[in-house]
């Protein structure tokens, strides 16, 4: 970061092919950092998960730079059909979310629409040879041939890095998956889908305790589902899940065992100014989170992103527009159904800044402290080392001007709706179509 608050950014890596041609099984469909940053992990329509690891030589170089190298890839769900309700369920991954390291193992959640699987990413760079018991080929020797006793020696073997599925978590939920949160207490989790929340512990797969359940008992009486559910960072009894009415409401496990009446609710009254046709829809708030001091939350919703102190419910602290350029647009936003779009935001590391993503490939930071907030670009025209990313602007009629772009040329179908901020260093992840861009800040 400029010592002025203004954010700069370069170009550090490209991930994925660089082809026109992209096959659906390649879009990324999640991105995230691990608790320290030295992985990096996406999912795709495809079910695969690909682990990222800090290149070690950029960590020390001078000055540091953000590179990643290609750690561990394994296919974490394959496409199934729900033959009772004639429905085919997609190995898409929606959510990926890592445990803290407690050892030298990294473990991750990874959840499709209906199943949670915990894996386990281990290396390996050493054998045992020499037993007694069988032969070099693994064949059980006949114990009448063994004369000796031998000492198993251990072996150097080429680095392997192996994930092995641990848990399946599977057969709770009857909508779709849109969020898992893990709990700080690092042993229990909760999935979240369109009407109902579950609690699950990660050593008991065949039983989870529902924690909210708003499916009404007449189902025409449905007026909103859940979109977006996460827990507090550091307080186990504590999360909140948002909705498709632009509410938020924080949910306290002591008080009750099912957490159906919240004890605090986050909403802004809307301004009657901007009442349309398509209100409803753009209030909708698409996802949530919680800083990393779990004082403040961050909500997005269609058109801006909105901070929320969680000691005052009546309006949020700070509401940051991220195209309003688009407002004029929704009616053809709608008939092509961009307007359901689900942009995700994220915190750096110090809660001092966020991002969420855009259309035309574009994606949003805005500073807290300094009310700066710059609109930049994932482009392929970058892909040079330590490029510089030039500030974005979008003209909405009259003249343009030369670096302008006009709103009526934005690409509808180039969207950044995954990112991901390193923990401790501004270092960017940020998901373009089957394209994952690193960036960082300016060498």
């Amino acid at each position: 970061m400029a010592g002025n608050g203004e954010a700069s950014w370069c170009f550090s890596q490209i991930k994925g092919a660089l082809d026109d041609d992209v096959t659906d099984a390649d879009i990324i469909s999640c991105v995230e950092f691990n608790h320290d940053g030295e992985l990096l992990a996406t999912g795709d329509k495809g079910g695969r998960v690909v682990i990222f690891q800090r290149d070690p030589a950029s960590k020390t170089a001078n000055p540091r730079r953000g590179e990643y190298n290609v750690y561990s890839t394994f296919q974490s769900h394959e496409p199934e059909f729900d033959y009772l309700k004639s429905l085919e369920i997609e190995e898409k991954i929606n959510k990926i979310r890592w445990l803290h390291q407690k050892n030298p193992v990294h473990f991750l959640l990874s959840t499709n629409d209906k199943t949670v699987k915990l894996w386990k990413v281990s290396e390996r760079d050493k054998s045992f040879e020499g037993y007694n018991t069988k032969e070099e080929n693994g064949l059980i020797r006949d114990p009448q041939n063994v004369t000796a006793l031998r000492v198993p020696s251990v072996k150097q073997v080429p680095l392997m890095v192996e994930a092995s599925p641990r848990r399946t978590f599977a057969n709770a939920h009857t909508y779709h998956i849109n969020s898992i949160s893990v709990n700080s207490d690092q042993e229990t989790f909760l999935s979240a889908d369109d009407l109902r929340i579950n609690l699950w512990h990660l050593e008991v797969v065949n039983q989870s305790y529902n924690i909210v359940d708003i499916k009404p008992t007449n189902m025409e009486e449905l007026t909103e589902v859940i979109t977006a559910a996460e827990f507090h960072p550091t307080e186990c009894n504590v999360f909140v899940y948002s909705s498709s009415k632009g509410t938020i409401r924080l949910c306290d496990m002591r008080s009750a065992a099912l957490c159906d009446r919240h004890s605090k609710q986050f909403e802004e009254p809307e301004n009657p100014t901007n009442r349309s046709f398509f209100s409803e829809i753009i209030s909708s708030i698409s996802d949530v989170k919680l800083s990393n001091s779990g004082r403040y939350m961050i909500s997005r919703d269609y058109l801006s992103i909105k901070v929320w102190d969680l000691h005052m419910e009546t309006k949020p602290i700070e509401t940051y527009p991220v195209h309003e350029y688009l407002r004029a647009k929704l009616c053809s936003l709608y008939e092509n159904d961009c307007i359901f779009d689900k942009f995700e935001c994220c915190w750096n590391g110090k809660d001092s800044s966020i991002m969420t993503g855009s259309y035309n490939n574009f994606f949003r930071v805005f500073d807290r402290n300094s009310k700066k907030d710059v609109t930049l670009e994932a482009s392929r025209d970058i892909i040079k080392p330590k490029t510089v990313l030039k500030p974005r602007k979008v003209c909405t009629g009259g003249k343009r001007k030369k670096d302008e772009i006009s709103v009526d040329c934005l690409d509808f179908n180039k969207k950044i709706l995954h990112t991901a901020w390193h923990p401790e260093e501004n270092i960017i992840a940020v998901a373009a179509t089957n394209n994952l861009f690193i960036f960082q800040d300016k060498f």
